[in-house]
This record gives structure tokens, C-alpha cells and sequence, in this order.
């Protein structure tokens, strides 16, 4: 097949790559998204669909590591391990142990509040010229616990770093949570509410529209397996597929959890894994009106799961599996929780209409790589977005156009760049 010439190649399809696709577009860029799957149907689907514009703390601190053997201990507790992995996790699971270090943490909290606080701009762009506003909620969300000594725990340790970063929320006892969620069981404690989250009440709706809007303006997407760089002089010059080579003037890397074999190419060694999630969706519980029991995501701290509910039907997305990519998914793990969400929500029913399974993609820090290539400058870096790759996607696209275009992104990428040390 002959080579396609196009301004810019994405690598990648999800919601950070076509988040790049859309602000390049902008600039008047001619752009092809490289993917064997169609837009926005891997992880990018399978999300809680929670905006997270809230979340400012790492995600392994010592608080988690000082609860991993509790966590593998229980079999329906927010972390799984597929103990014939453990040899190649080794190495990344000492570098999140080191990331853990007082100075590493801060950096991380800097570094994704300075993204999250400029996410809803991004995203309200995209909404709009989407036109996606119907899947676009401001209800914000929820984290509740059935046990009140562990949820005093847990707002003794999360609220510094939301009132540090002025993050809208408020701590609601037993009564003032019932009336905010009626649906909830009496044995819910309370809950720290996040006002400032949006909701998107269908993940794959919100990257289909995204997409429809990519090909309105000439977007182009081939479904090509990418093998590496195409380099000639020592300058990237496009992709190597399984369908030939691509030709291109910059190349951005957004492949998620795939990403790091092309980085390597670049000459980057990046330490990416993937945080494997699930997903079951259920049946929609409601009232004898047909009311939704639930108006916003529930993150249920005991053991760790969210409860989002969606146009079509309710969400139950499972905590962490830390295996192989290739490994067949196993889907005990989210099952597992179906009766402890039933303590939650007494209303919800236990039939699961479909499940899911995906990957995020996480680095030892917490933070994404985003920025350019010191040894090739026309390939771009977009991956590594942990649990917020919703959240952080369109932040993300933009500050690459701004990278391709020569334009000033606004905020200190060098706690991004591919080249840091990550713990």
C-alpha cells in the first residue's frame, strides 16, 4: 500500500489521541489517527465517566503501600495481583515504592493539579464544538463509606490537599448524604462530596461525537498495527505499520498503555505499566416514579469500586489488576463486588448486562508524559494518564497543538517531560 503524506500522525484512538487530533485540527493541520480499533473503544469507553478535575494526590503513597497486603489479602478488595507477573513488575512496582518519597508526592500533587485545574476548559471546548453538551452533567460525585471511623480516616487525609488546592467539596454527615442520594442504603455513614467533577453520562457516546467531529473537518483514521518509527538520517520521518509506512512531519505517541515501545524508539526508556480495570453494567435501578436511584458516581470506599450511573444503565467499575496486557481478563474480580454494592444500594440488581476490561496506562510517579522528544523534536509525547484519562485528555490535545504550533502552553512540562526520573 503506498504511503499516505499527512501534516501529523496520532498514534493512539482513545480520548487522549483524539483530544490531540481535534486542537491540531484547529490550527489548520492535516491530521491522521493511526489505530487498529475505532475511536474511542478501548479504555476510553470503559471509564466511570467521572470528569475528575478533583483529584490532586498520587495514586501509591505510603498510606497504599502500608494496605497492599491487606488489599491482595481480600478477595474482593481493590487490588489484584497475577503472581506469574510478578517478576517483570518487579522493577516498577520499586520505582512506585520510591515515588512515595515526600518530594516525589509533592511534585506529583503539583503536576495534576496544574492539568485538572485547566481540564474543564478543554473539555467545554470540545463539548461545544461537538455538539456532546446532552452527555455533559454538573452533578459532581460522591465517596462514601459504610464505616464512620474509616471515613474520618480518609477526610483527615484527603481534605488538606483539596482545601491547599482549593478544590470545591463538602463533608456530609449520615442525614445530609440521604438527602443528596435517597437510593443509598441507612448504612452509609456519610460521604465527601466533589462539587466541582462533571459527569459524562456515556463515555463511548462523548468519543463517538468526538470523532464525528474529526472526520467533518477531513480527519482521516487507518486501522494499522504500528510497529515502530520510520527514521531516515536519524530524523523520524513517519511510522513503520503492518500495511506499510506512514509519512509524516510530527508524530504524537498517545497509544496509552502501548505507548512505550514507541517511546523507546524515540529514544526514550519510560517505565509504563498497565493498571488493568473492569467494568459490569447492570440494569438501571429506579424508583416507582422510574427515577434513577442514584443521581451521581458513588465511589464506595469499602473495598473500592464506583457505582456511575449512565444512559444506558448502571456502571460498576472494579479497582486495580496488575498482570500482563495479554492476559485473559478475569471476570470474578468486578463479580466479586456485586453483592457489596448491594449494601450500598440496596436497590440495584444483580444481572449483568455486559462486561468489560481495559488498561490504564500509569507510571510510577502518577504524573503522564506530555512534551516533546529532546532527540527527535517532531515527535510528541501523550500517554500515561493513569485513572484520568478522561479527565486529562482534552488539557492534554491542547498542550500539544500548542507544543507543534511553537506556541507557549502555559505551565512547567518539565514535570512531564519523558526524560525525568520517575521516582
Amino acid at each position: 500500500m503506498s504511503a499516505v503524506d499527512a501534516d501529523v500522525l496520532v498514534v493512539g484512538a482513545g480520548i487522549v489521541g483524539l483530544s490531540c487530533a481535534l486542537f491540531l485540527q484547529e490550527d489548520g493541520l492535516e491530521v491522521t489517527l493511526v489505530d487498529p480499533a475505532a475511536p474511542g473503544s478501548g479504555t476510553s469507553s470503559g471509564n466511570a465517566g467521572i470528569i475528575s478535575v478533583a483529584s490532586v494526590m498520587p495514586i501509591v503513597t505510603r498510606e497504599t503501600l502500608k494496605a497492599v497486603p491487606g488489599m491482595l489479602a481480600t478477595p474482593a478488595g481493590p487490588l489484584s495481583l497475577r503472581w506469574r507477573y510478578l517478576p517483570s513488575l518487579a522493577p516498577w512496582l520499586v520505582r512506585a515504592a520510591l515515588a512515595t518519597r515526600k518530594a516525589t508526592v509533592e511534585r506529583a500533587m503539583v503536576g495534576i493539579q496544574a492539568l485538572a485545574s485547566r481540564a474543564l476548559r478543554a473539555h467545554e471546548v470540545l463539548v461545544q464544538r461537538a455538539g456532546a453538551g446532552d452527555l455533559w452533567h454538573s452533578k459532581g460525585w460522591v465517596k462514601v463509606s459504610l464505616d464512620r471511623a474509616a471515613l474520618e480516616r480518609f477526610l483527615a487525609s484527603e481534605t488538606p490537599a483539596l482545601e491547599r488546592f482549593g478544590v470545591a467539596h463538602e463533608v456530609l454527615d449520615r442525614g445530609a448524604l440521604h438527602d443528596l442520594e435517597p437510593g443509598l442504603s441507612s448504612e452509609v455513614a456519610g460521604g465527601l462530596w466533589l462539587t466541582g467533577n462533571r459527569e459524562i453520562s456515556d463515555p463511548r457516546a462523548y468519543s463517538d461525537r468526538l470523532a464525528a467531529l474529526f472526520f467533518e473537518r477531513g480527519g482521516k483514521h487507518l486501522r494499522r498495527q504500528v510497529r515502530g518509527l520510520a527514521i531516515e538520517g536519524g530524523e523520524v520521518t513517519g511510522l513503520l505499520t503492518n500495511d506499510g509506512t506512514l509519512r509524516a512531519r510530527t508524530v504524537v505517541i498517545a497509544a496509552g498503555a502501548f505507548s512505550a515501545d514507541l517511546a523507546a524508539a524515540a529514544g526514550h526508556r519510560v517505565p509504563l505499566e498497565a493498571e488493568r480495570g473492569y467494568h459490569l453494567m447492570l440494569p438501571q435501578p429506579v424508583d416507582p416514579d422510574g427515577r434513577k436511584l442514584l443521581g451521581r458516581p458513588v465511589y464506595c470506599m469499602d473495598p473500592g469500586f464506583v457505582l456511575a450511573p449512565m444512559d444506558h444503565g448502571l456502571r460498576l467499575t472494579s479497582g486495580v489488576e496488575l498482570a500482563s496486557t495479554e492476559a485473559a481478563p478475569d471476570f470474578a474480580i468486578p463479580r466479586r463486588l456485586l453483592p457489596i454494592a448491594r449494601r450500598y444500594l440496596p436497590g440495584l440488581e444483580e444481572r449483568v448486562v455486559s462486561e468489560w476490561q481495559g488498561c490504564r496506562p500509569s507510571l510510577p510517579d502518577s504524573l503522564p508524559v506530555i512534551g516533546k522528544s529532546r532527540r527527535h523534536p517532531n515527535v510528541h509525547f501523550a500517554f500515561g494518564h493513569q485513572h484520568l484519562g478522561l479527565t486529562l485528555g482534552p488539557v492534554t490535545g491542547r498542550i500539544v497543538a500548542d507544543l507543534v504550533a511553537g506556541r507557549d502552553p502555559g505551565l512547567d512540562l518539565t514535570l512531564y517531560a519523558p526524560d525525568r526520573r520517575f521516582w
